[in-house]
């Protein structure tokens, strides 16, 4: 684990938690894990894929029957990070309140992180 000690890395409002923990249940996965990968117009982009297996490198975040795995090559970007889950008239889905951003395209899901030196 990383971060600081009895703090999680991430956390997640109810409204997140309640979402993972509603997809967990529908795709019989064992929790939600989160990364960044190269791409999108900002030059990173947020991925969430279903676990089916557990990796010990992962960062585990658990709340309300919801676990979120963060990724090894992601845990540092995401320190200090915000999950919400928001719906409108238009649209639906996970919001990511991150502090280490620097710049987001309009979108939302294309992000470049203070001091990347990959940027």
């Amino acid at each position: 684990m990383f971060g600081i000690p009895g703090k999680q890395a991430v956390t997640l409002t109810p409204q997140a938690a309640t979402q993972i923990a509603r997809l967990m249940a529908k795709q019989g996965a064992q929790g939600l894990r989160i990364g960044v990968k190269k791409g999108g117009c900002a030059g990173m982009e947020y991925t969430l894929d279903y676990v089916t297996e557990v990796n010990p490198l992962d960062a585990l975040v658990e709340q309300d029957g919801a676990r979120v795995l963060i990724a090894p090559m992601a845990q540092m970007f995401l320190i200090g990070t915000e999950i919400d889950y928001q719906t409108s008239l238009l649209d639906a889905g996970f919001k990511f309140r991150n502090p280490n951003v620097a710049e987001a395209c309009g979108c939302g899901e294309s992000i470049k992180f203070k001091d990347d030196p990959a940027a």
